[in-house]
Order: C-alpha cells, then sequence, then structure tokens
C-alpha cells in the first residue's frame, strides 16, 4: 500500500500501463540523444566545394590562377597507369609524374595555388585510360604507386573515380582496398582523406559500387565519403527534369550508405550519412545527349544540397564552365573546353559553390613573417632557370628565376622586371608559374651538337623550314628570307622569318636521334 496515496491500490491494468509510458519516455529519450549526438557529429565536419581540373586537356587550364573564390579548391584529373601493363603512375597516359612537372610546371602551379591558401584533390582513375589497381597486379606495388603521389604532392584529399573496368573487375577492387588500408596505417594522423567516387542511376549506386563500398570498409578503410557521379541519366526523367533526377539518385544513395554502414557494424545519423555524400553532376551538355544540366538545375541541387547538409560538392569541370565560342558548331556534342548551353555571365562554380564555405585540406598554413621584395636573393645554384637579368633579352617562352618565382615570358623583352608593380597583366611581358620549388637545381639547357644544322650564312637564301644555327642557337625560318641575321630579329618576332627552337623542340630532335 502506498503511504503516499493512502487507499490506494496499484492494479495489474495500472501497472502494465505504466511500464508501458516508461518504454514509450525511454526509447523518446534515446532516440532524441542519438539525433543530438547525430546532428553534432555531422557538425564536426564542413561541406566543401571543389572543381574538377582536366590537367591534360589542351588548351590547359590555369588553375592556378583561380579567378573567384570559389576555384581555390580544386580535383586534379586524372593519374591512370603509363599503359595497361605498366604499373606507373602517370598523369592521363601522357606525363610521368616527373615529366608533368618537366613539360606542364605542374608541381610549381600546385605550388602557387597552395600559396595563395588553395589546396588540391588528386583524383586517380576515371573513364579512359587504365587505372592503376588494374595495370598493378601485385598489392605491393600499388602501395609504391600511391604513396608516390601521396609524398609528392601532398593532397588534401583523394579521391578514387572508379568506373568501367575497375568498376567490374573483383581482383583489382579487392587490391586498391587492401594498398588504402596499407598506406593508412602506415600514415596514421597523417593520413589523407580518401573519397570514392562512383556512377549513380535513378536508383542511387549500382551494385557493383555498393560491393566498392563495402570492400573498402571490409579492409577497415576509414572513407571519408562517397561522391556520386550525377550524370548521364539516359532517362525519360533527366530529359525533362535533371535537376530533380540528380535529386533522386542522391536520395537513393543516401539510403544505401546509411543501409552499408549499418551491415558493417557503423550505423550512420541521418545527418551525418548526408555529410558523407558528395555529388557531381556534369555541367552542361552531358555525355548523353538527351541529358543536360542546366544553371537553373545547378540552383535546384544547391538549395537541395544545402537543405540535407550534402558533405561535398563538385563539378565536371572548370574547363567546360564557360559558354562555347560561335564557331563550335554542335551544341549537343559534349565538349571539353564549353558547356555547350548559354550561361551569359553566369558560372556553375558560383552556383554549386555558394554557401559551400569548408576546405578538403586537413592542415592550415602556417603564417610566415614578411619580407621585403627587395631582400630576396636568388641563387644560381638553387634555381631552375637562369636568374632575370636587366642586360639580357628574351624571346617568348623564355623562363627566368625572379625573387624566388619562375616566370615565363608571353613575347620578346629587354629590361622589363617580371614583378614590376606599374604593369598591368595586360603590359607585363612576364607571366608568374609559381615558387622555386625546395630542392630544385640548374636544368640544363639543351643545345644542338655543333654541324646539326648549317651555320647561318647571310648570303644564302632560305625558305619556309630550313634551319640554321647561330651563336648556338638553333632558328627555323618562317618564310623566305636572305641576309637578315636570326638573333637581331627576336626584337620583334613577329615580324622576324626567324624563330629560335624551343627546348622541347631540341629534346625531341636529340631523342630521335639517340634512337637512330
Amino acid at each position: 500500500m502506498s503511504k503516499r496515496f493512502p487507499g490506494r491500490k496499484l492494479s495489474l491494468a495500472r501497472l502494465a500501463f505504466l511500464i508501458v509510458v516508461l518504454v514509450a519516455v525511454g526509447v523518446g529519450g534515446i532516440t532524441g540523444f542519438n539525433s543530438w549526438q547525430d546532428s553534432r557529429t555531422a557538425s564536426d565536419s564542413e561541406p566543401w566545394f571543389a572543381t574538377y581540373v582536366d590537367v591534360t586537356a589542351s588548351p590547359s587550364y590555369a588553375f592556378e590562377q583561380p579567378v573567384s573564390e570559389h576555384e581555390q579548391d580544386v580535383i586534379l584529373s586524372f593519374i591512370v597507369a603509363a599503359d595497361e601493363a605498366t604499373c606507373e603512375a602517370s598523369w592521363g597516359g601522357y606525363y610521368s609524374l616527373e615529366e608533368a612537372h618537366r613539360s606542364l610546371d605542374l608541381d610549381r602551379r600546385i605550388a602557387r595555388l597552395q600559396q595563395g591558401g588553395g589546396s588540391i584533390v588528386i583524383s586517380l582513375g576515371g573513364e579512359a585510360n587504365s587505372e592503376l589497381a588494374l595495370a598493378c597486379e601485385n598489392t605491393d606495388d600499388l602501395v609504391d604507386q600511391y604513396r608516390a603521389i601521396i609524398d609528392r604532392y601532398e593532397p588534401a584529399a583523394l579521391d578514387l573515380d572508379i568506373e568501367g573496368p575497375a568498376l567490374t573487375d573483383t581482383a583489382s577492387r579487392e587490391r586498391r582496398a587492401e594498398a588504402i588500408a596499407t598506406l593508412q596505417e602506415e600514415y596514421g594522423e597523417e593520413w589523407t582523406p580518401v573519397w570514392l567516387t562512383l556512377p549513380v542511376g535513378p536508383e542511387g549506386l549500382t551494385a557493383d559500387g555498393v560491393d566498392v563500398v563495402k570492400e573498402f570498409l571490409h579492409a577497415g578503410v576509414d572513407i571519408a565519403g562517397v561522391n556520386a557521379m550525377t550524370m548521364n541519366y539516359s532517362s525519360e526523367l533527366s530529359a525533362q527534369d535533371m535537376g530533380q533526377q540528380v535529386i533522386d539518385s542522391l536520395e537513393a544513395t543516401h539510403r544505401q550508405v546509411m543501409a552499408i554502414y549499418a551491415d558493417d557494424g557503423q550505423p550512420l545519423g541521418t545527418h551525418t550519412a548526408w555529410r558523407k555524400i558528395g555529388a557531381t553532376p556534369m555541367i552542361g551538355q552531358n555525355n548523353v545527349a538527351s541529358d543536360i544540366f542546366t544553371l537553373d538545375d545547378a540552383r535546384v541541387l544547391r538549395n537541395f544540397a544545402s537543405d540535407v547538409g550534402l558533405g561535398r560538392m563538385s563539378l565536371w569541370s572548370a574547363n567546360r564552365d564557360r559558354t562555347c565560342a560561335d564557331a563550335y558548331a554542335d551544341g549537343h556534342i559534349m565538349s571539353d573546353s564549353c558547356s555547350g548551353i548559354d550561361q551569359g555571365a553566369k558560372t556553375f562554380a558560383g552556383i554549386l559553390g555558394n554557401g559551400f564555405t569548408g576546405s578538403p585540406a586537413s592542415t592550415v598554413a602556417e603564417d610566415t613573417d614578411s619580407l621585403r621584395p627587395e631582400d630576396i636573393v636568388d641563387d644560381p645554384e638553387t634555381s631552375p632557370y637562369p636568374i632575370w637579368s636587366a642586360t639580357s633579352s628574351y624571346p617568348a617562352e623564355s623562363r627566368v628565376v625572379w625573387r624566388q618565382n619562375v616566370y615565363v615570358s608571353q613575347w620578346w623583352n629587354s629590361a622589363i622586371q617580371p614583378d614590376d608593380p606599374a604593369l598591368s597583366a595586360a603590359d607585363n611581358p612576364w607571366q608568374l608559374i609559381g615558387p622555386v620549388l625546395p630542392g630544385e637545381s640548374p636544368l640544363p639547357l639543351l643545345e644542338l651538337p655543333e654541324g646539326h644544322y648549317a651555320t647561318w650564312d647571310p648570303d644564302v637564301e632560305y625558305r619556309r623550314g630550313d634551319r640554321v644555327i647561330f651563336d648556338t642557337v638553333a632558328y627555323e625560318a618562317q618564310w623566305w628570307t636572305v641576309g637578315e641575321n636570326p638573333a637581331s630579329g627576336q626584337a620583334d618576332p613577329g615580324s622576324s622569318p626567324w624563330r629560335a627552337l624551343s627546348q622541347d623542340e631540341i629534346e625531341q630532335i636529340l631523342e630521335e636521334e639517340y634512337e637512330e
């Protein structure tokens, strides 16, 4: 009998009701706590935006010179195998990592972007060429290639773009997951976040895509997230409403990611799961003729991403984020250098990146003491190119070092200081490439051996294509000429009948001779 309520008895019906209430309160409390914890976990990461940049596409995209705040972070693509039978990292199958440094000045351009507060993500794979895990049949060799990439570029994140044969080949999928798991353990706290970029359809990830995520989790990899390639649907809805098709596929991917993690014993809350999902639309005209991602579609996706707290937004690609020129005949064929639609003054990066204030970078650059420009001294022993001199003449494409930066001349010039603050960009013949990198040394200037071409003779008539040597420099005639000194004409190279051969041309000539 209760002392507080004398005369009342606790009936079985009352007891049962009380138990139900207590259970309900308990469940509600647990649910509330998990919801709070889910929101708190999600808030630990800040959504970020970055544009993909096709590194080897022509014309080259100057990612090191961001034109807006939305291009501070870039995803450089794609590192693949040198060929299907060679386990060696290359950019697009065209350049080894070292060749990309020499021919594209890639390392220096990356350093310049990072100097300005930007960061890079390295993307491996893609639709074309052979993915590294396919070419590297040994896991240890694959680990070595991944390690070389990470150590060289120190990216803010890795983006594994797995599609085509790389998506369906089970053996390569297992090697890839095992290699990443090995490196994650090796690097420990300094490990680079890894995103899995996978194709999606209206129902979300394909069956192979689901298996890829499961395999990485099973290998013990802490996946930063799953980036959905929201493009090329070839469906009735995508032809009518591309924005809604993208949203439907992301919602399906979200359900799949939650189920995959739950099956692996790592249940995620709704908000946390959204933070582990990214979206990458192909802006404008897709490969599928009926699929066109418009500026309005971008606004729809951007608003949806904000509502759900999407962890990442990207686009393919910065190279394409502009209106095609009038000369581009067929807008229904996907171009590598324009979107295929009329963008006016708008950019997809400006729309999709709006509000994404996070960064894929895991570290913040340390502040350094300021230094007056006149106090910076260049050392010829640690400079890859000659130090700029006010008494020298520089033809177009000449490279020099000045105040610990590398510049390239856009036209012939003399006595014009590369960093002259009084010159506008349009008037300055010098273009900044990026800083001198640690550990650099002078690059040898290639010269053709004496007698390779005849010495220039003022009395000889030369026709287009004829080559000569003058003061150890090789020149090629651009039209008929006689008596015009090749060197003196470089003061105005546009009107000179002679042009100096580039270092790349000389290197090719020497390589061909060596092969013979």
